[in-house]
């Protein structure tokens, strides 16, 4: 087993009802230039919930490479040096006592688990006994490719960024600059309609649908999700 160390977090905590969203799509500066390739470590979304085409799964989504425009799309690709753990926590204690585990090889994603890990916190090993399923990367513009194996999903691609802020009416709200909404609200408020700030730009997607009963017999539980980077 090869162990990684972590680089990058978005830590994000809820009990799973429904669902769950965390989002930081603008870093600071720094984050950005750490290294070539870094903002495939940069987290911009998390995202669980209950599988809408199937009541007895739940989603994990963890988005990373934010803000890239259409005509870079077709050059994007994950870092095989990159791993991204979706971390599950069933007992409240804040220590993850599972892992589902995405890694990249030879233009595939495989995904691990969910499994008890051999590591918790800063760094991992990957839990190539768990049970596995993997898939063809998707290119853009072209046919999704989804792998299924052992009740598992897994997809791995372009998508365009679900995320929707108006964040130039965050900035003039946070800097006390906001003027007051159209329909007269006041100038801490957002508009109706906001403008979305990230449209018209795609991320990269690591999508995997696992059974519930896969997680033991919780229906709640803490959940959050890192990329690790091999040392």
């Amino acid at each position: 087993m090869k162990r990684i160390m972590l680089t990058l977090a978005v830590v994000c905590a809820i009990a799973i009802g429904v669902y769950l969203i965390a989002a930081d799509h603008l870093d600071a500066p720094a984050v950005g230039s750490l290294a070539e390739g870094s903002s495939l470590a940069d987290i911009t979304d998390y995202y669980a919930f209950e599988s809408p085409d199937n009541a007895d799964n739940y989603v994990f989504v963890c988005n990373v490479s934010g803000l890239t425009a259409p005509s870079a799309t077709a050059a994007a690709s994950f870092d095989e040096e990159v791993m991204y753990e979706f971390n599950i926590d069933t007992d409240a204690d804040n220590v993850e006592d599972l892992v589902i585990q995405a890694l990249f090889r030879d233009g595939k994603v495989i995904a691990f688990g969910p499994i008890a890990p051999s590591e918790t916190g800063r760094t991992s090993r990957i839990e190539n006994e768990a049970n596995r399923v993997e898939s063809e990367i998707s290119t853009y513009n072209e046919e999704i490719q989804i792998g299924e194996a052992n009740g598992m999903k897994v997809f791995a691609g372009p998508r365009d960024d679900p995320f929707f802020m108006d964040f130039f009416r965050f900035v003039a709200i946070v800097n006390g600059v906001a003027k007051g909404t159209p329909d007269g609200e006041d100038p801490t408020a957002f508009n109706n309609p906001g403008q979305d700030t990230f449209a018209g730009t795609n991320v990269l997607s690591v999508v995997v649908e696992v059974p519930k009963d896969m997680l033991g017999d919780t229906n709640t539980f803490t959940s959050w999700v890192e990329s690790k980077r091999k040392m």
